[in-house]
């Protein structure tokens, strides 16, 4: 099979995961001053004084972002490109990732917001992979690895676009 096919393919089946990790961020700019916001740590501390996740990870965000990358996979199992089930466990598993990774940040003194290169860019594709290995019990190694290789890039140009487009106040 040609590369371009095997990374249209990656890129195809890791969207819905793309798209949840994506839609907080709008939801969230949608949603504030229109109501309350609810973090999802419900701004609670661990004994080191550190918020759990922080003000920016937010109930609203982890739903809309679930239910974004779930129309996502509906769409395109639609077009036999994806498979809900799979679509369902990538998104919830990017949203998971993208949690673990603000986890670590808050544990590590970072503000929200704060840059940590590769772990702002992977933490929610290996969220999404790990998620779908132990849910569904399969993950496409080849297809890893392409998207460990493009998802950095790729996520540093969305963020330089939701910022120049008012979306985020940081372009990383």
């Amino acid at each position: 099979m040609p590369v371009f096919v095997i990374v249209v393919n990656a890129l195809v089946w890791i969207l819905p995961a793309y798209v949840a990790n994506a839609a907080p961020v709008v939801v969230t700019k949608l949603l504030r001053g229109r109501i309350r916001l609810h973090p999802l740590d419900f701004g609670r501390c661990l004994p080191d004084g550190r918020r759990v996740f922080g003000d920016n990870k937010t109930i609203e965000g982890f739903v809309g972002g679930t239910l974004a990358g779930v129309t996502v996979a509906a769409i395109l199992e639609s077009f036999s490109l994806h498979n809900l089930p799979s679509g369902i466990v990538l998104s919830v598993g990017a949203l998971l990732g993208d949690l673990a990774g603000a986890f670590v940040k808050r544990r590590m003194g970072m503000k929200p917001g704060d840059p940590a290169p590769l772990l702002d860019q992977l933490d929610f594709l290996l969220g999404a992979f790990t998620f779908h290995l132990l849910v569904l019990g399969e993950l496409d190694t080849a297809m890893a690895g392409i998207l460990l290789l493009l998802t950095p890039p790729i996520h540093i140009a969305t963020n330089v676009f939701a910022y120049a487009v008012g979306l985020k106040q940081h372009p990383w």
